[in-house]
């Protein structure tokens, strides 16, 4: 499949230059996006319970457990996501069927766009409880940097996780042009040669004699014959 110009890719099979791979603001996006959501992650995971004098772990958001779970999940999928997508765009010129391709940026477009609302929710529902939480709850201001990263970086995922939906709508309207390719590029199969024309342009055309009658036959009226008088 030649597919120049299929969703924003070149031809199949492609060399990518690692360089200008690096300088697209797509992956630029799709790394940002990984380290704040490691951010999220990571500052839940490690100061984001606090032991309050007993060996029952609580959460620094309003001793909230659902919201601490709610950031480390929003925080471990998208980092998996991001590691996902990153791959996907590497091999993306490689995808040879243009349905492939289709329905690759259309799963980016999902997944974006609806991580970036969860992140949305993330960001509302951590800074709600950190607003009520306690100073009491938090000795020595115990995990409160943790708190305070995980909503910065989730807001900052908001604006990373928006941008990465808008390209990926634009790799999805760059390729609905679908009359710049042939049935057998739809289907990924191997485009077959067309028949030759007969038109003046289309090459060589076949010439076919003109029928001939037969020779003495020019005259097909039958001979009279006249009766001998006596």
């Amino acid at each position: 499949m030649d597919g120049v110009g299929s969703f924003g890719a070149g031809r199949t099979g492609t060399a990518v230059d690692p360089i200008t791979f690096a300088k697209q603001p797509q992956t630029i996006l799709r790394v940002l996006s990984w380290i704040f959501s490691l951010v999220v992650f990571a500052s839940i995971v490690n100061e984001g319970y606090v032991n309050l004098g007993s060996e029952r772990l609580h959460c620094v958001f309003n001793r909230n457990g659902d919201a601490c779970n709610y950031g480390v999940f929003v925080g471990l999928v998208g980092l998996l996501a991001c590691s996902f997508f990153f791959l996907l765009d590497y091999k993306f010129s490689s995808i040879s069927s243009v349905k492939d391709r289709k329905k690759a940026v259309m799963l980016e477009i999902g997944f974006s766009g609806f991580w970036t609302f969860l992140y949305f929710v993330s960001f509302c529902f951590l800074a709600n409880q950190w607003s009520r939480t306690k100073v009491d709850d938090l000795p020595l201001n115990q995990g409160a940097d943790a708190a305070r990263a995980a909503i910065a970086f989730s807001f900052f995922s908001i604006i990373t996780w928006a941008g990465l939906t808008v390209r990926a709508v634009q790799k999805y309207l760059l390729g609905t042009d679908m009359t710049l390719f042939t049935t057998e590029h739809m289907d990924g199969a191997a485009p077959t040669q067309p028949y030759p024309s007969n038109s003046p342009g289309g090459g060589p055309a076949e010439t076919t004699e003109a029928y001939q009658s037969p020779p003495f036959t020019e005259n097909n009226t039958a001979p009279t014959y006249q009766v001998p008088i006596y």
